[in-house]
C-alpha cells in the first residue's frame, strides 16, 4: 500500500484488493481483541478444542479483510497459502477449520457477550482514532442503507431484530413516486464523518424502523467515542425531520443540515406569532424568511437577508434585502424609515426548531454542509461493495449480526492503518512521518 503526500489522512482508494501479508498482520495487531479471545476461551471451558478460538477468530476477521464473498472461500485460500496460515497460528492444512466448524462459530459470536464486544472493539478502535485527530467527526452525516439477508432456524433470535421486508419510495419535487426499492433483511443506521468518511457509530435494525427513531441511540454512540462537544454538524435527510431530533441537537448544540418535510397541506406562508414592526414579514414551511413590498402594485415578496444566528439569543437575525443589498424598493421609507441598515427581524427559534434551524436552509453555507451526506452514500457503498456486507448469503440473526460487526471492526482496522501509514513525496521519494502517524504509534506503542 502506498500512501503519498497529496493523500487525505483517510485515502480509502489506497486499500489493496490483495493486501500483503505484512500488511495484514499489521492490521490483525491493530484490533484490541485480547479480551475477546478471554470470553472464547471461557465460554469453551472443556468443550472441544480441536481448533483454537484464536484460529477460528482469525479466520472470520480475514474473510473481511481479504474480501471474500463466503467463509468457504477464506477457507480454501488458507488451504493452499501456508503463510496466510502462519499468520493466524496455523500449522499446517490439517489445522484448517472445516465449514460447519466456522457456522457454528459465526452463530456463537452473533450471542452474548461476544456481540456486545464486538461492538467494543469497534469504539475503541474509534476513540483511539478521535484522540488523535483534532477534526475527528466535527462534521457528521447520517442515513440508513438496506442490507439484504436470510431467514434462519427458527428460534435463532436472541432478542436480536430479525429479518422483514423493508420498501422505500423515492419521490420528485411534486410528490411523485419515481422510484421503487423493496428488499428482505435489515437496516444499517451509520453516523459517518464527512471529511475523513468514516464509520463513527452504526446500528443494525428492522426494516420498519424509521431514521427518526434510531438516531438519538446512534447520536449517543458516535458521542461516546469522541472528545466531549467534538461533533458540530449533523447532516441528515428529511426522515429525521422531528421535533424531538431538532430537540435533542440543540440541547447537545449540534447544528442540524436536515431537510424538512413538507407537512402544510394548503398554506404556502405564515405570519410570525406576535411579530412586532412590519407587518408584511412571513415564513414557508421550510423556515426561509420573506417580507412584502406592499407599496408596489403588484405586491413584491423578497427573501430577507439572513445576518447571522444569535446562539445566546437563540434567535435568528435578519435584515431588510433592499438596505442589505444597496438597491430602492418603493417601501423604504415605510419600512425602514430612518435606520441606518433598515428593518431588523429577530426570529426566535422557539417558535418552531424544525423550521429554524441554527443554520437556515436557504443559506449557501446549508447547501454546502448538507452536500456532506453523500460521504455516507459512499460509505455504504464500500461496504456493502467493498466488503460485501450486503451479499445477501448470511442466513440466521446470529449469524447476521455477527457479519455486520466483524465488518466494522474491520472498517475501523483500516482507517487506523491508513491514518498511521507514512506519507511519500514521490515514487522514489522519502516518506515523512505526521503528527498523527506519531500519536498513533506512540499509542500503539
Amino acid at each position: 500500500m502506498q500512501v503519498y503526500t497529496y493523500h487525505p489522512l483517510f485515502p480509502w482508494q489506497c486499500l489493496d484488493d490483495s493486501p500483503e501479508i505484512e500488511f495484514l498482520r499489521q492490521a490483525l495487531d491493530v484490533i484490541p481483541d485480547a479480551h475477546m479471545l478471554v470470553l472464547l476461551r471461557t465460554a469453551r471451558a472443556n468443550g472441544r478444542n480441536e481448533y483454537l478460538v484464536s484460529v477460528m477468530w482469525g479466520v472470520v476477521l480475514l474473510t473481511a479483510m481479504l474480501r471474500h464473498i463466503s467463509t468457504e472461500a477464506c477457507l480454501a485460500e488458507l488451504r493452499r497459502n501456508a503463510a496466510l496460515r502462519r499468520l493466524i497460528g496455523i500449522e499446517s492444512v490439517e489445522g484448517v477449520p472445516k465449514k460447519h466448524n466456522m457456522s457454528r462459530f459465526i452463530k456463537v459470536l452473533g450471542r452474548e457477550p461476544f456481540l456486545s464486544e464486538m461492538r467494543h472493539i469497534f469504539d475503541g478502535m474509534i476513540r483511539k482514532l478521535g484522540q488523535a485527530i483534532p477534526d475527528l467527526g466535527r462534521t457528521t452525516a447520517g442515513d440508513a442503507t438496506a442490507l439484504r439477508a436470510r431467514t434462519g432456524q427458527a428460534g435463532d433470535a436472541q432478542g436480536l431484530p430479525q429479518p422483514s421486508g423493508g420498501k422505500k419510495e423515492y419521490k420528485d419535487d411534486q410528490g411523485q413516486v419515481t422510484k421503487v426499492v423493496e428488499w428482505f433483511g435489515y437496516k444499517l443506521h451509520l453516523l459517518v464523518d464527512v471529511k475523513h468518511e468514516a464509520a463513527l457509530a452504526w446500528q443494525v435494525t428492522d426494516t420498519k424502523a424509521g431514521d427518526g427513531q434510531t438516531l438519538p441511540a446512534l447520536l449517543k454512540m458516535g458521542q461516546a467515542n469522541l472528545p466531549k462537544d467534538r461533533i458540530a454538524t449533523l447532516a441528515y435527510d428529511k426522515a429525521a425531520d422531528d421535533i424531538e431530533v431538532h430537540s435533542l441537537l440543540a440541547s447537545a448544540h449540534i447544528r442540524p443540515l436536515i431537510q424538512n418535510r413538507n407537512l402544510w397541506k394548503l398554506e404556502t406562508e405564515q405570519m410570525f406569532p406576535g411579530a412586532t414592526g412590519c407587518s408584511n414579514v412571513v415564513y414557508d414551511e421550510a423556515g426561509s424568511v420573506f417580507c412584502y413590498d406592499k407599496v408596489s402594485d403588484p405586491p413584491v415578496r423578497r427573501q430577507m437577508a439572513y445576518i447571522g444566528h444569535e446562539a445566546v439569543r437563540k434567535t435568528l437575525k435578519y435584515r431588510c434585502p433592499a438596505r442589505h443589498g444597496g438597491w430602492k424598493r418603493p417601501s423604504d421609507q415605510r419600512c425602514n424609515g430612518g435606520k441606518t441598515y433598515g428593518m431588523t427581524m429577530r426570529v426566535k427559534q422557539e417558535i418552531d426548531l424544525r423550521r429554524f434551524p441554527p443554520i437556515p436552509r436557504a443559506t449557501k453555507t446549508f447547501e454546502r454542509l448538507y452536500k456532506g451526506r453523500t460521504a455516507v452514500e459512499r460509505v455504504n457503498a464500500r461496504f456493502k461493495i467493498f466488503w460485501g456486507v450486503d451479499d445477501g448469503n448470511v442466513a440466521g440473526a446470529l449469524r447476521f449480526h455477527a457479519h455486520v460487526a466483524v465488518v466494522m471492526i474491520v472498517h475501523a482496522a483500516m482507517a487506523a492503518m491508513l491514518a498511521k501509514a507514512p506519507r511519500r513525496e514521490g515514487t522514489l521519494g522519502r516518506m515523512r512521518i505526521g503528527s498523527v502517524q506519531k500519536t498513533l504509534a506512540t499509542n500503539d506503542g
